[in-house]
């Protein structure tokens, strides 16, 4: 009977065949952490909050911290918390006291979304004010209130994605009817959501907004006028002066055209895609020349991720 190769190599050799096998194992395991280890790199670069915020914690809704002088806000990747175009009560004061969000009309049971990436904070009932209500603190440095829910649909430090369900709309709380109470904090100061978000649109206003100390309290009451009840909205925030004065004065036709052509760049240019009604992340992908993995990997999400109309991916 033939001798087997083994058994024609002299022990030396054999034995450093046998040890090999073992090293050729761990050297592709150490290949493959490195690799998971750049792709976890590329994906957890500091965030906003983290430079806003000093700790973490679970009782208070709202505490007010340092406000810096100035902050760039990252809206891209959002998603609107409800497909809802209505808003029924404005930010500012309202019965002889400050309304610190925006009222959207919306029915009981139906599905409130995350607005952006983040973490959840706060998941409470409270009976004389928010309701049954989410606190979300996203990486982008925002902080976004949910409130009056009539069942919530997710817990206290779970990490959540922009366009994840939260909760489910009601009228619990101090509320008298059906509606989403939604709140835009920075440091614990409530923000103006009308002057990030475009309700009517369904939309943000921008991929970035530019928080200034010296100048907000001017651009919130614009950004009212703009995007709040009765406004149609669409139009960038980066001169607010002037925006008021062309609100006044440019056609609506021509005002339609600047709204369309700022929607046609978020969809397609830039990197950015805007997912419309009934697209899959395949058929994103096929559109764009690229993979849905690479899609999932830039946009921090999974491949079964729920994606919805509205909310904007980026795709390189």
């Amino acid at each position: 009977m033939a001798l087997s190769l083994m058994a024609m190599m002299p022990a030396s050799a054999q034995d450093l065949l046998a040890n090999q096998a073992p090293i050729d194992r761990k050297m592709r395991a150490v290949d493959s952490i490195q690799l998971h280890q750049m792709l976890e790199s590329e994906m957890m670069q500091p965030s906003a909050a983290s430079q806003l915020y000093d700790d973490w914690n679970n009782m208070y809704a709202h505490k007010q911290t340092t406000l810096p002088d100035s902050f760039l806000i990252d809206l891209r990747g959002f998603a609107m918390p409800t497909p809802s175009r209505q808003i029924t009560s404005n930010f500012g004061a309202r019965w002889g006291r400050q309304h610190k969000g925006l009222d959207i009309k919306l029915n009981t049971g139906d599905t409130i979304y995350a607005a952006f990436n983040g973490k959840v904070r706060i998941v409470r009932y409270e009976p004389k004010g928010y309701g049954k209500y989410v606190v979300i603190r996203h990486d982008n440095g925002l902080e976004t209130i949910y409130g009056h829910m009539s069942k919530h649909l997710c817990q206290e430090n779970q990490d959540i994605r922009a366009g994840e369900p939260i909760g489910l709309g009601g009228s619990t709380g101090r509320s008298t009817g059906s509606h989403l109470h939604f709140e835009t904090r920075l440091c614990g100061t409530a923000l103006n959501p009308a002057l990030m978000f475009d309700f009517y649109n369904q939309d943000v206003v921008g991929d970035y907004y530019m928080f200034r100390k010296a100048t907000y309290n001017q651009e919130s009451i614009v950004a009212t006028r703009l995007r709040g009840v009765g406004g149609q909205g669409g139009e960038d925030n980066t001169d607010y002066a002037q925006l008021a004065q062309k609100k006044q004065t440019q056609p609506k036709a021509q005002q339609q055209t600047k709204r369309t052509s700022r929607r046609q760049q978020a969809q397609g240019s830039g990197g950015y895609h805007k997912v419309q009604s009934g697209e899959t992340l395949s058929a994103i992908a096929r559109k764009h020349g690229t993979t849905v993995s690479a899609i999932c990997r830039l946009n921090r999400i999974r491949q079964n991720s729920t994606i919805r109309p509205g909310q904007i991916l980026r795709y390189n």
